[in-house]
């Protein structure tokens, strides 16, 4: 089972009544709430090809690379991914990071981890591309932050 295609997504929100409920509109912000997610470790497979966002049948088993970050009220919550492909676009690695952050902070923090993936591995990567989210939480709410690489077979 190999993937032919992907595309990159990303949703927040905040909600009144919980971080679940939070969490819930920023996956449909994504456009990928009516999904059952599967996460996956990082991984690009050979002439996988980028896409739009395509919509899925309500209840798909969806595997996808994910970045998540709940919050509370008065926090600065950020969650992103970085994908890149080898030089020679042989396959490609994905990295995600999540936390009190800002999108400077987080995108800092994706080039280290997809950097030092890519040594571990020995290879050198082409151009990194990034999809991050950030949000403040207003008072009295909670807050959720995702991005994701969603995987199409």
């Amino acid at each position: 089972m190999i993937p032919k295609e992907f595309f990159i997504t990303s949703g927040k929100a905040v909600s009144k009544v919980s971080a679940l409920n939070a969490f819930d509109l920023a996956l449909v912000n994504a456009g990928i709430a009516q999904c059952n997610l599967v996460p996956v470790s990082s991984i690009l497979p050979p002439k996988a090809k980028q896409v739009r966002r395509k919509n899925f049948p309500i209840g798909s088993i969806t595997h996808a690379v994910i970045a998540r970050m709940d919050g509370n009220e008065g926090e600065t919550i950020g969650a992103g991914i970085a994908w890149a492909w080898e030089k020679g676009a042989t396959y490609g690695l994905v990295a995600e990071a999540h936390g009190h952050m800002d999108t400077k902070a987080l995108k800092e923090v994706l080039e280290w981890k997809i950097t030092e993936m890519a040594k571990i591995r020995s290879i050198e990567l082409g151009e990194i591309n990034y999809k991050i989210e950030e949000l403040w939480i207003p008072m009295d709410n909670y807050g959720s932050v995702i991005s994701a690489l969603v995987f199409l077979f």
